[in-house]
């Protein structure tokens, strides 16, 4: 299976000013995608989507393959991701290169690893779901089952459209959500579908420690931390030959 690795980082961020090429512990955060991609051995080829020149030189710096500037109006704050994958596959189809599925990677979930990459591409090989997403799972008093949405005269409606909510917690069926860590889809999907999804999705669980995504300076501090943390627990590793 050929598959395409297509990391987007636009310029603008209101969150986090200029946060794709700011120093995360010393590296640019785009450099902690960059790392995962080209240490995934199941990515046939990886690139940058930019807009802006800056972002696209440091891309180039670490390794990575800027092969067109994206459009301006697919950069904007409002501008989704699969109108930026489509560009993306068009212009290389253009130059001639196709590929099974679609790998995207967003720089604002620095943590995942290489073996997360390739362990969705893997999962969606082995099975036949249209896309693979990566997911954590939703705290137990968050589950579908037990969540209310409010009409606008107060009434409380079930999220699963139930009459009465699971009443013992260990009833509760795995609930998980999105962590945005990596999305592996289908190149058919995107044509007959329309999206990233499909009708067949299945989840790769994450591991908690590996899982960040960057939209505020709060989570920026918390992505340090972690990093902070991951690297004191591989200097043990290498000192001792045993993790502490």
């Amino acid at each position: 299976m050929r598959v395409l690795g297509i990391i987007p980082a636009r310029g603008g961020s209101k969150g986090v000013q200029r946060k794709n090429i700011r120093l995360l512990c010393g590296k640019p955060l785009l450099a902690y995608t960059s790392d995962s991609a080209m240490g995934a051995t199941r990515l046939s080829h990886t690139i940058l989507s930019t807009e802006d020149l800056e972002i696209a030189e440091v891309g180039r710096s670490l390794g990575l393959d800027v092969p067109f500037m994206r459009p301006a109006e697919l950069a904007t704050d409002s501008a989704a991701s699969f109108p930026v994958v489509v560009h993306a596959i068009t212009e290389l189809e253009k130059q001639g290169e196709s590929y099974d599925a679609v790998c995207l990677l967003q720089p604002t979930n620095p943590l995942r690893r290489a073996a997360d990459i390739d362990n969705c591409i893997e999962l969606l090989e082995s099975s036949s779901a249209d896309s693979v997403v990566s997911v954590l799972p939703v705290p137990h008093e968050y589950n579908p089952k037990w969540v209310y949405w409010q009409s606008e005269l107060g009434e409380m409606t079930l999220s699963t459209g139930e009459s009465s909510p699971t009443t013992r917690r260990q009833d509760l069926p795995p609930a998980f959500h999105r962590d945005g860590s990596v999305y592996v889809t289908r190149r058919s999907v995107i044509d007959d579908f329309g999206d990233l999804y499909g009708r067949r999705v299945r989840g790769y669980e994450m591991p908690r420690q590996y899982s960040v995504n960057i939209d505020t300076a709060d989570d920026w501090a918390l992505a340090e931390q972690l990093v902070k943390e991951q690297a004191a627990d591989k200097s043990t590793l290498n000192a001792y030959g045993h993790a502490k």
